[in-house]
């Protein structure tokens, strides 16, 4: 796994270098943004996201989910991070993410290293990247430059897409943060790792409708699996992976497992049942006669342009000391 790590970093890293660092790719954030003021700051995120994935492959998804989750509330600036009652965190959609210490480790040896530089959203935006690559996914290069916000609340995550959203809702929600219809396709395919609990989509089961009680969308070969995973009466917290036999390793199965009705999540299955967004699926699969997409190169294009959304810089936020406090 070390080996291919540093393979698809060092091809990250060849494209990192055809880019000028003085190039902006964002409002105020560019590709090596510290190469100056902390060069290590990306190899220590690196060492940082590769010991917590060893100790625990979760936190691979889980720092996926937490940097897409961060820039849907108040823009790209880890306050997803924050503590707090009334904190993002506490909020129902993000009460689950998981990942919290290796950007906390991560941070530390950054203080260490160069103290009050590198912000809290450029290390979970480093590390989201860094994931995907431990679990087989591509690599990328990040623009840096952010700063950390100062405002934190669990309301503001009222309009995070959410698991029974229709697709028109999820292209609105997406639309409102500059993305378009293929972003939120390619993005959703990070669902590629990690898991969901059954409580997210057990209903899907048994009472969805008075004729069949499953979700008709779901492939009827599919369904005693699911069932027998989630029994109607049993752990609600019992988590399943989202692609189904392939959630530990970022491919594009994802999307055959749409085609075939064995998404999880109803928002997920969606995209194959909508011609809006069933055409990106199938040109993610290769289907003869569609313009073709390959899924790692555009995921990492939908990420760098995701992590610009409402980015903050210059004197419009701060470099926090602890990511979990606001100082």
């Amino acid at each position: 796994m070390g080996n291919c790590y540093f393979k698809q970093m060092s091809i990250a890293l060849f494209f990192l270098l055809a880019v000028p660092a003085t190039v902006v790719l964002g409002q105020g954030t560019w590709v090596g943004f510290y190469s100056r003021s902390c060069p290590r700051a990306e190899s220590i995120v690196q060492s940082a996201v590769r010991s917590g994935f060893n100790s625990n492959p979760t936190v691979a998804p889980g720092l996926l989910r937490m940097h897409f989750h961060d820039c849907f509330v108040q823009g790209c600036d880890g306050s997803i991070l924050t503590n707090g009652d009334d904190a993002e965190k506490m909020a129902g959609p993000n009460r689950l993410l998981r990942g919290y210490e290796v950007i906390d480790d991560a941070k530390t040896q950054l203080e260490s290293a160069c103290p009050g530089v590198v912000s809290c959203a450029d290390i979970l935006a480093l590390a989201a990247r860094d994931a995907v690559v431990l679990s087989g996914g591509p690599g990328w290069p990040v623009p840096t430059g952010r700063r950390d916000g100062r405002v934190s609340l669990a309301s503001d995550a009222s309009n995070l897409p959410g698991f029974t959203d229709s697709i028109d809702v999820q292209k609105q929600k997406f639309a409102a943060k500059g993305l378009n219809t293929q972003d939120l396709v390619t993005l959703v395919g990070g669902h590629t790792i990690g898991t969901s609990a059954c409580q997210f989509f057990r209903y899907r089961l048994y009472n969805f409708n008075s004729t069949t009680g499953a979700d008709p969308s779901i492939d009827t070969a599919f369904l005693p699996q699911l069932r027998s995973l989630c029994p109607e009466d049993g752990d609600s917290s019992k988590r399943v992976g989202l692609d189904d036999r392939s959630e530990n390793r970022f491919d594009n199965s994802f999307f055959a497992n749409l085609r075939n009705g064995r998404g999880i999540l109803e928002s997920d299955q969606k995209l194959w049942t909508d011609d809006s967004t069933k055409t990106f699926v199938q040109r993610f699969l290769g289907i003869r006669g569609l313009l073709g997409l390959t899924f790692s190169a555009e995921f990492g294009k939908s990420m760098v342009k995701m992590s610009n959304i409402e980015v903050k810089t210059g004197t419009n936020g701060e470099i926090r000391k602890v990511c979990s406090a606001i100082n």
